[in-house]
């Protein structure tokens, strides 16, 4: 029996604040969002980013009291609410929400592939495991099962993978220690990019990008020859287990959406995002027309500081400030240099890209409604 076509859907949604939905609860309103569809909302909110950046939390919370007013509990809780902290500079608060419909809403298809979407959650993490080997095999278990909700059965058409991943706190660390066992690392902001690059070696061996045979746990934030070119990891204290959303591209999915993806070398390097750009039909010299923007659905891309103190030779400063983490420059830097390709600030630019792509680059995805 043929498999049922779906179709995705994106809507971009500003916010005025972490707990502002109003925009979300509008959409469903005018009946452009149903919730019982929605796979995952991806959301940029205002705080530091860090360990205590408790705007995520409250961001997730804000979403889940307004979805429970329409789908079940149940059904809030599949949904992948990755609230990302940190909109330094010029970068704007908001969030994406990805909708699959079927259906009367499906129309025939008129392209081979379309934008596929596909969820996980993973069991919670043990404290000891996190930013180990542990950690790489469920996030590897866990993307693999969200490529098979997609309907996705080649690596090769998936794109991008986002992951929520836990950090440690300082209660959680003595947890650990009370049990007789050692945590990975006792710095909690430290935990953070640990926990985001065993998640990215995570993706990397789910898509066969890398062998779980050919990594150890020293490697982990330390060998970042080691990186999935897909990969889009977030860390955060609201949860102790691994929120996925997979994008990719699939036969068994119709629509005008689609997506591709490209690595930047480091943060200054637009061309392989201009390539992706032109790849999905928008094939722009300078600066994406005004009146091509609108077809541009989503940028979802990650930022961090080279470990070398260099960019292109120069030194840069952003490991070396202690008031500031270097993930808020890198966040700020690298969101300006895409605005300036894209044309707009509402961009998905997520700092910390440990084992996510080259030092100091990091992967960039673009969904693009065809013509």
């Amino acid at each position: 029996m043929p498999t049922a076509l779906r179709r995705a859907h994106i809507r971009r949604l500003p916010m005025r604040s972490p707990d502002d939905v109003d925009a979300l609860e509008a959409a469903i309103a005018r009946g452009d969002i149903d919730p019982a569809g929605i796979v995952a909302i991806l959301g940029k909110t205002e705080g530091n980013g860090c360990v205590n950046d408790f705007t995520r939390a409250f961001a997730v919370r804000s979403l889940e009291a307004l979805l429970g007013r329409h789908v079940s509990a149940d059904a809030v809780r599949q949904i992948a609410m990755v609230m990302s902290g940190g909109t330094e500079g010029a970068l704007s608060p908001h969030m994406i929400v990805f909708e699959a419909r079927g259906g009367d809403d499906v129309q025939p298809r008129t392209f081979a592939k379309s934008l596929a979407l596909g969820r996980a959650r993973t069991p919670v993490l043990a404290g000891e495991d996190l930013g180990r080997l542990a950690q790489v095999a469920q996030v590897a278990a866990g993307v693999r099962t969200a490529m098979a909700d997609a309907g996705i059965d080649d690596a090769a058409d998936v794109h991008y993978v986002q992951v929520k991943c836990p950090l440690l706190t300082m209660e959680r660390i003595e947890a650990v220690e009370a049990r007789g066992l050692r945590t990975a690392v006792r710095d909690t902001l430290k935990s953070m990019g640990f926990s985001r690059g065993a998640s990215a070696l995570g993706v990397g061996v789910a898509l066969g990008e890398l062998q779980l045979s050919d990594l150890s746990d020293a490697m982990i934030c330390s060998d970042y020859g080691r990186y999935s070119e897909r990969a889009a990891t977030s860390g955060g204290v609201e949860l102790l287990d691994h929120e996925i959303m997979v994008a990719g591209m699939s036969a068994d999915w119709t629509g005008p959406l689609a997506i591709d993806h490209a690595v930047m070398r480091d943060a200054i390097d637009i061309e392989p995002a201009r390539a992706a750009l032109a790849r999905l039909g928008l094939d722009v010299p300078g600066q994406v027309p005004a009146a091509a923007r609108g077809r541009i659905a989503a940028v979802l891309a990650k930022a961090e500081a080279a470990q070398s103190g260099k960019l292109r030779e120069r030194r840069h400063t952003m490991l070396d400030d202690s008031d500031v983490s270097s993930t808020r420059h890198a966040r700020a830097f690298v969101g300006g240099v895409l605005a300036g390709l894209f044309g707009f600030t509402d961009l998905f630019v997520s700092g910390g890209a440990e084992h996510q792509g080259p030092d100091g680059g990091g992967p960039i995805a673009i969904v693009v409604e065809r013509a």
